[in-house]
C-alpha cells in the first residue's frame, strides 16, 4: 500500500531553510516558556511529597475540594482533574511527606466526608516520595535521556558518518524539547511515565530517520557524482509513503490509548501523540537537510561509506 507514489518530487531541500527557521522559532519559544515557567510541573516522582487520587461519585469542583481540605490545612495543595469531566476523578498533590500514609489518608477522608457525606467518593491510591528520592529519580531520568542521545550518536557515526549522526541527534533534541514544552503547556505533571514516553519517542523518531539515511546512502552509491542535495531530496520522496504510513499507524494507536487506555497510561499516550507528530516532521524536514547543511560548510572527502 502506498499513500504517495515513489515518483513524486516534493522540493524538501529547496524549502529547508524555511523549515529550519520554523523549528528554531518553536524551540526558542519552548525554551523561553519553560524558563519563564520554572521548568515542567514536576510530579511526586521527581519533586517529592504525597499524592492522593480521589474519585467522586458526583460532579464537583476543584474549589469545593480545596474548601473541604481547610480543616486539615491542606487547602494549598495542587489539585488537578484526571481524565474527562464525566470521570469525576481528581489528583491531590501536597509537599507534605510522611511515612504514616494510612493516617494521612484517614484525615483526608474525614475532611472530605464532612463536606460531601459518606460513601460519596473512593480513595484510589496514595503514595509518597521523599525529597532525596525525588531528586535521585530526576537525575536518573535526565541521565537516561542523555545516554540515549550519546549511544545513538556513537552508533550512527560508526554505521554512517558523523554528519548523519549530528543531523539525527539534533532532530531528536528538537522533538524532546518541543514535546516537553507542549506537555507542560497543558498543565500536566512530569513523571517517570513521561520519561518513558520521551525515550519511546527518541527510538521511534530515530528509526524513521535511519530509514531515510539508508536510502540516501544507497542512492549516493548508485550516483556518486550526483549533487548531494538532489540525492537527499529524492531519498526523502522515495521513503515518504513508508514514513507517513508508519507514523499514521502509530498515531492511531496512541490516540486510542489516550481516549480509552485509562488514567494510568493517559500521560504516556499524550506525550506520544506530540512526539509522533514532531518526530515525523523532523525525520522529513530536519534530519536529512541538516546533513546537507553540514556538507555545505564541512565538505567530506567521500560521500558514501561502504
Amino acid at each position: 500500500m502506498e499513500l504517495i507514489k515513489q515518483d513524486v518530487n516534493f522540493d524538501f531541500v529547496g524549502k529547508m531553510y524555511w523549515f529550519f527557521y520554523f523549528s528554531l522559532a518553536v524551540i526558542l519559544l519552548s525554551i523561553i516558556y519553560l524558563v519563564v515557567r520554572g521548568g515542567p510541573n514536576m510530579g511526586i516522582d521527581f519533586a517529592g511529597g504525597t499524592s492522593v487520587q480521589i474519585k467522586f461519585h458526583q460532579a464537583t469542583t476543584i474549589d469545593k475540594i480545596r474548601s473541604s481540605l481547610k480543616a486539615i490545612n491542606l487547602e494549598n495543595s495542587i489539585i488537578q482533574q484526571v481524565g474527562s469531566e464525566a470521570d469525576h476523578e481528581y489528583l491531590l498533590r501536597t509537599e507534605l511527606s510522611t511515612s504514616d500514609l494510612k493516617g494521612l489518608q484517614d484525615h483526608i477522608s474525614e475532611a472530605i466526608t464532612g463536606v460531601y457525606g459518606k460513601n460519596s467518593f473512593d480513595m484510589r491510591k496514595i503514595e509518597m516520595v521523599g525529597p532525596k528520592a525525588g531528586k535521585d529519580l530526576r537525575m536518573k531520568g535526565l541521565l537516561a535521556i542523555c545516554l540515549a542521545f550519546l549511544g545513538m550518536l556513537l552508533y550512527i557515526t560508526w554505521r554512517y558518518e558523523f554528519r548523519y549522526a549530528l543531523g539525527g541527534i539534533l532532530a531528536l533534541v528538537h522533538d524532546v524539547i518541543v514535546s516537553v514544552a507542549v506537555f507542560t503547556l497543558f498543565q500536566r505533571e512530569f513523571t517517570l511515565t513521561v520519561i518513558a514516553a520521551l525515550l519511546t519517542i527518541i527510538g521511534f523518531s530515530i528509526n524513521d530517520t535511519v530509514v531515510v539515511f539508508d536510502r540516501i546512502r544507497e542512492n549516493v552509491r548508485k550516483s556518486p557524482k550526483k549533487n548531494l542535495g538532489e540525492v537527499i531530496n529524492a531519498s526523502i520522496n522515495q521513503t515518504l509513503s513508508r514514513t507517513i504510513l508508519t507514523s499514521l499507524t502509530v498515531f492511531i494507536v496512541v490516540v486510542v490509548l489516550y481516549f480509552f487506555g485509562g488514567t494510568v497510561i493517559n500521560d504516556f499516550a499524550f506525550v506520544m501523540i506530540i512526539g509522533v507528530i514532531f518526530g515525523t516532521y523532523s525525520s522529513i524536514f530536519i534530519a536529512s537537510p541538516l546533513v546537507l547543511l553540514w556538507e555545505k560548510y564541512v565538505p567530506s572527502k567521500r560521500i558514501g561509506k561502504k
